[in-house]
């Protein structure tokens, strides 16, 4: 038995995560901090600071939860989950210094040159005279990121170097690498600090427009499985890259508990890392916990409590899952807010910027509004069913990507 579990966060990911809690038959009850509309469906809201550890803890006390999930990069990097732990509550989610590993990516590159695990050549650089000099040590295309956190939107890839000097004049912090070439890969693993347990492969989108075009965002879309990955990626990829990661934060005395997302690159020399994430990505969340049938709750607490050595694969349902985020006018950069979203209920749709207005009305809070997942036999079929969905709900501005999966559905029927 689970118990009753307390999530934090008012993000898609946090929906889909209270979305698959709320069927997992051990868990007596679902909370979210703060939640929003889409949670309030399937849980119960509280309006907590998800931010402020001592807050999320003293709630988690007065509900007498089993189980603290954090679901958001933000609250992991301010040391929630350590103010949690201080209680004596079981906590999914890594301490502040193991989330060092998305909050700095100058830090996970340190991890991943004491771990051997591959990744892109890169420069730290703090003036302006650094990054010129990375810019044409590397060449282009230009890769630069944000030292910190950024929301999925703190990496520019261009190659205009112009803009890539701009980029980093913004920043306090960047990192430079070198360009990766071939397809992107995510890669979910839980860990309870030594016990590795993998996720099935997914493949996101970052670009706005179609044809991955135009800037970065935090993800337009995503589907699973991928058929054209190798048969032995996921090995490959907890052998080379998580494994080694995870026993190199154990070895600094920084134990990493929860779920480690590995962003990859498939380049001509081989696997590579493109990023590190310390908690579940949205959009993919959304597709992938749509299709896992291992309860989620008893996987996470076995995660939180250091009890995945001996636990049995994840399993998952047959099929494809694709999810296509609408988002609204103005997004990545300033979208409106306040727009009325009608035929958004029922399953399948996952809420990230929503709110109620004062007559209750669904209405618009963030850039990435929703997220319609999909399913079907094959990617083909999951793409219909998303779009058709899709095709159901309406808001001043809205868009969306119309490419998602497309590239690999036609892979697959071919």
């Amino acid at each position: 038995m689970v118990g009753s579990v307390l999530v934090v966060g008012n993000g898609g990911r946090e929906h889909a995560l209270a979305w698959a809690l709320s069927r997992d038959l051990g868990v007596t009850a679902v909370h979210v901090a703060p939640g929003n509309p889409g949670t309030a469906a399937v849980a119960t809201n509280h309006q907590v600071d998800p931010l402020d550890g001592t807050a999320v803890a003293d709630l988690a006390e007065r509900l007498g939860v089993d189980l603290v999930v954090v679901g958001p990069e933000a609250p992991l990097v301010a040391g929630v989950a350590d103010a949690v732990r201080e209680r004596g509550i079981a906590c999914f989610g890594p301490g502040r210094e193991a989330a060092r590993l998305e909050g700095s990516k100058a830090f996970a590159k340190e991890v991943m040159a004491a771990a051997g695990v591959p990744t892109a050549a890169a420069r730290v650089c703090t003036t302006a005279e650094q990054v010129a000099a990375a810019l044409d040590e590397f060449g282009a295309p230009y890769v630069v990121k944000d030292d910190g956190l950024a929301a999925g939107k703190g990496v520019i890839v261009t190659d205009d170097r112009e803009a890539a000097l701009a980029h980093a004049a913004g920043c306090a912090q960047v990192v430079v690498e070198e360009y990766l070439d071939g397809p992107e890969v995510s890669l979910f693993a839980l860990t309870d600090g030594r016990t590795v347990l993998p996720f099935q492969p997914a493949q996101d989108f970052k670009r706005v427009g179609d044809g991955d075009t135009g800037p970065n965002t935090g993800g337009m879309g995503a589907y699973t499985p991928l058929p054209w990955a190798p048969a032995d990626l996921v090995e490959q990829v907890v052998t080379t890259v998580v494994q080694p990661t995870v026993d190199e934060l154990a070895r600094r005395g920084t134990p990493f508990v929860g779920l480690v997302y590995a962003g990859l690159a498939l380049t001509s020399r081989g696997l590579r890392v493109v990023e590190f994430n310390a908690r579940f990505g949205d959009p993919e969340t959304q597709p992938l916990l749509t299709r896992l049938t291992t309860p989620l709750g008893g996987v996470l607490k076995a995660a939180a409590t250091g009890r995945l050595a001996g636990h049995p694969p994840l399993e998952w349902g047959s099929g494809a899952a694709v999810a296509v985020v609408l988002a609204a006018d103005g997004y990545p950069g300033s979208p409106r807010r306040g727009d009325v979203i009608t035929g958004a209920e029922g399953e399948g749709v996952f809420h990230a910027g929503t709110a109620r207005d004062a007559e209750g009305r669904l209405v618009t809070a963030g850039g990435r509004v929703l997220a319609v997942v999909g399913t079907g036999d094959d990617l083909t079929a999951a793409r219909e069913a998303a779009y058709a969905r899709v095709a159901t709900i309406d808001f001043a501005g809205g868009f969306c990507r119309t490419d998602i999966a497309a590239v690999a559905a036609a892979q697959e029927d071919s």
